[in-house]
């Protein structure tokens, strides 16, 4: 039996869930209360999202399942006694969010902290018009920071205070110890040596029109500033002509900073294609589709295609039409990235209304004419 069932319930799932059936309830109850979308709920978005940290961590979800909610957060149970505020030996006092002693007391779950996840559980964000869209340098609107794992302290803060070292005699055998902490447990060497710094992504839905024009895109970014403070800059992206879905455009010390490297992380756009009411992108070309009735597809038509620059071009038929026949009109589709001046092609697809019921004239008429 578990002490408590509220996380397993806000994601819709039973307390003997498996890994697989806590992401699946993650997935869709994260994506129906995003804030970006019409059923969204911020608050509620926010509780889903710690009760995937905790559950989806093997550690915490024992430690939840036995002691509830206030335990997990704050990494064991509060067990007082003789041995020390912690319950260990010459306790510092109390258990961390990583459920070590002496760091005081548990980690705040946050807005950002949702985001978070969410960017790295989806790799981007819930959707939404680019114009006027905050992204964070975390990878979601409105965020900031970046997780490494699920259950993780966010990448960059470099884990506790002063690193790891090793930890006094009788502390229960945990790996690595505490350096750096106040009042003592300094043992190591200190902080680990600076590494390369952090890339972080983030998707940028961008529409088909400018993909063609090769517009100019400017965002405002929040970040973290040397102190921790929240700060924001703007990013300008120059579009060129014809770039593609995937193309990643890279900004190097525009992202968070990072204490442990002295430097700020590097933000990395991904673009996005966004669905277009018109087109459909194949490579350099472009798929216009023709919807035609079964009369017109016999007997022909008279109509106009679209192109993506605004212009109209005629599409004139006198004799039937087959169900696979395109017609293309060269040099009308998406630029060339790499061939400046040079387009694609517009190939008109047909779509034909075919009838599903025929009554009995209409039945004679095809049999007395084909």
């Amino acid at each position: 039996m578990v002490k408590e069932t509220k996380l397993y319930d806000l994601l819709g799932v039973a307390p003997s869930a498996n890994d697989s059936e806590i992401k699946k309830g993650y997935r869709k109850a994260a994506l129906k209360y995003h804030p970006d979308k019409p059923t969204g709920d911020t608050e509620k978005f926010k509780e889903i999202s710690e009760a995937f940290e905790i559950l989806s961590d093997k550690d915490k979800r024992e430690v939840y399942d036995q002691y509830g909610l206030e335990a997990a957060r704050s990494g064991g149970p509060q067990f007082g006694g003789a041995g020390g505020a912690g319950g260990f030996p010459g306790g510092a006092g109390g258990f961390s969010s990583g459920g070590f002693p002496g760091a005081g007391g548990a980690h705040s779950f946050s807005n950002e902290d949702a985001f978070n996840i969410f960017s790295q559980f989806f790799g981007g964000s819930a959707g939404g018009d680019d114009a006027g869209f905050s992204f964070s340098s975390g990878g979601m609107p409105g965020g900031g920071g970046h997780r490494s794992q699920f259950g993780g302290m966010p990448s960059g803060m470099g884990g506790m205070p002063g690193g790891m070292g090793g930890m006094p005699g009788g502390m229960g055998g945990m790996p690595g110890g505490m350096g750096g902490m106040p009042g003592g447990f300094r043992s190591g060497s200190g902080s680990p040596p600076a590494g390369p710094e952090e890339t972080v992504q983030v998707n940028l839905p961008v529409s088909l029109e400018d993909l063609f024009e090769g517009k100019k895109k400017s965002f405002k970014i929040g970040r973290k500033g040397p102190n921790g403070t929240a700060e924001k800059t703007q990013i300008d992206i120059q579009l060129k002509p014809g770039w593609k879905a995937g193309t990643k455009i890279t900004y190097k010390g525009q992202g968070d900073y990072n204490p442990q490297t002295h430097g700020r992380k590097t933000l990395q756009f991904v673009l996005q294609e966004k669905d277009n009411a018109i087109f459909k992108r194949d490579g350099d070309n472009l798929v216009y589709t023709v919807p035609l009735t079964f009369k017109e597809s016999l007997l022909g038509f008279q109509k106009t295609a679209q192109t993506i620059d605004g212009r109209t071009l005629p599409l004139n038929r006198s004799q039937p039409i087959q169900p696979t026949e395109n017609s293309v009109y060269p040099g009308q589709g998406m630029p060339i990235a790499k061939q400046p001046g040079q387009r694609g092609d517009l190939i008109v697809k047909y779509k034909i209304d075919y009838p599903i019921s025929l009554n009995d004239a209409q039945r004679n008429a095809i049999a007395q004419n084909f």
